[in-house]
């Protein structure tokens, strides 16, 4: 039983990790060819959406599972700590994606699908691998405070490079358009989100742990 779920996780991550770089490589490609500013520049904004951020966390993850298996004692991106972490991430970029930013463009072509890849297909994939073989006995409520660490740094980040860039990744921290006191309001609230999905999560893997005893 344990080799045919090895073999399980071994197949999910190894499909996932294929996907995940395709689309992120896809991503990086179409960016250069369209790109409105110079390649050098260009390719930072790339780095600088949560959305490619927390993809390349997903591929990583996937690609570390693949290799080394999911452990709790193992590498930093195999611990089901930080696959649940991630999975919070992936889970509020599909989120916010699909609620508030799907409506304000329309990709076509390869575009699209690359689109659809990032923000639709891979956070449910990666929703679906951990529900299904990610342990959760010892998730803990104080988890949280760790996980926000990752959003607050790329908030600080954006902020702070906004203003000489001339540049924000999202139209919700915007500083141009909406002024300092919106987008630390917006912000406050993306943080909230972030809470909320972390509680959610460690809450779901504490009543799945339970019923798996």
């Amino acid at each position: 039983m344990t080799n045919q779920i090895t073999s399980a996780v071994k197949t999910y991550a190894a499909i996932g990790a294929v996907i995940g770089w395709f689309a992120l490589l896809l991503q990086l490609y179409l960016i250069i060819v369209n790109r409105v500013a110079s390649v050098p520049e260009t390719i930072i904004r790339y780095f600088s959406f949560f959305t490619i951020l927390t993809n390349i966390l997903v591929a990583v993850n996937f690609t570390q599972v693949y290799l080394k298996g999911i452990n709790e004692k193992g590498v930093f991106f195999v611990r089901p700590k930080t696959l649940t972490a991630i999975a919070v991430y992936i889970t509020v970029v599909g989120l916010i994606y699909n609620v508030i930013l799907r409506f304000l463009w329309a990709p076509v072509g390869m575009a699209k699908l690359v689109d659809e890849l990032l923000h639709s297909l891979i956070p449910l994939g990666y929703i679906l691998f951990w529900l299904k073989f990610v342990p959760k006995q010892n998730m803990e409520w104080r988890n949280v405070l760790s996980w926000t660490i990752y959003p607050l740094l790329y908030l600080s980040y954006t902020l702070l490079r906004g203003p000489s860039a001339q540049w924000y990744p999202y139209p919700f921290v915007d500083v141009i358009t909406l002024g300092y006191n919106k987008v630390f309001f917006n912000s406050a609230m993306v943080c909230v989100v972030f809470i909320f999905f972390s509680l959610l999560f460690i809450g779901i893997a504490k009543k799945m742990s339970k019923g798996s005893v």
